[in-house]
């Protein structure tokens, strides 16, 4: 990969719902209406005399089957919880931040629970990159408009560039020439795009966060190579 300079603009970008954890059911007990392969095996276990009484004419309706039937059922233990998972308008989540370069190909990503403002994983997500420069100029939307992070990132000689909220009281800090830039940051959100191509991100399945920051990763090592191989 080629190495960026400090010209280099990045693209910045917080995927706030960026799967719900699930994780897989255990094992689920014998339907006692189902009758033995072998009539000794279903002698032994209890289930003779409700084979006769519960065939398929007799039911009448599914609540008349025994109390031990799993019908209908969803069972999926432990839905939504592990490391990492925080609560959001829709649900529960794990947020993926990531940073591009202006080729939209991957510098750094980061995974944090969907609580946080996009705005307070700036400083983590940069220290999680895969390249040792800096970048110039950080391109982001609105969520980033913070005066709070302009600061911090202006001592470390970054330019933070981001429209204003609608709702923003306090003097403007942008102008129309740096705001050219943001009509590039299309780039970042076709990295997402790729990026949820893969199941194993869209959707969380693993407990621990490692485990998932890992995935991620290894999508954006596919991506790269597909573009540089």
């Amino acid at each position: 990969m080629a190495r960026l300079t400090s010209r280099d603009a990045w693209h910045l970008m917080g995927a706030p719902y960026g799967g719900a954890m699930e994780r897989f059911t255990g094992s689920i007990s014998t339907i006692p209406d189902v009758p033995s392969a072998i009539p000794a095996v279903g002698t032994a276990r209890g289930f003779r005399e409700n084979i006769t009484d519960f065939s398929p004419r007799s039911q009448g309706s599914w609540w008349n089957r025994p109390a031990r039937m799993f019908y209908r059922w969803l069972l999926c233990g432990g839905k939504k919880r592990g490391i990492a998972v925080g609560n959001t308008k829709r649900g529960k989540g794990t947020k993926i931040m990531a940073i591009t370069d202006r080729a939209g190909l991957p510098i750094a990503v980061h995974i944090e629970s969907a609580a946080p403002h996009e705005a307070k994983l700036v400083t983590a997500t940069l220290a999680q990159r895969f390249v040792r420069s800096r970048p110039a100029i950080l391109i982001g939307d609105k969520a980033y408009d913070s005066d709070p992070l302009d600061r911090q990132l202006r001592r470390r000689a970054i330019t933070m560039i981001a429209p204003h909220k609608d709702n923003r009281v306090k003097l403007p800090t942008q102008d129309g020439r740096s705001l050219r830039r943001y009509m590039r940051r299309w780039k970042v959100e076709r990295f997402f795009a790729w990026l949820y191509n893969y199941r194993r991100i869209i959707t969380r399945f693993e407990f621990h966060a490692a485990n998932f920051l890992a995935f991620v990763q290894l999508g954006c090592m596919v991506i790269l190579m597909k573009n540089y191989l």
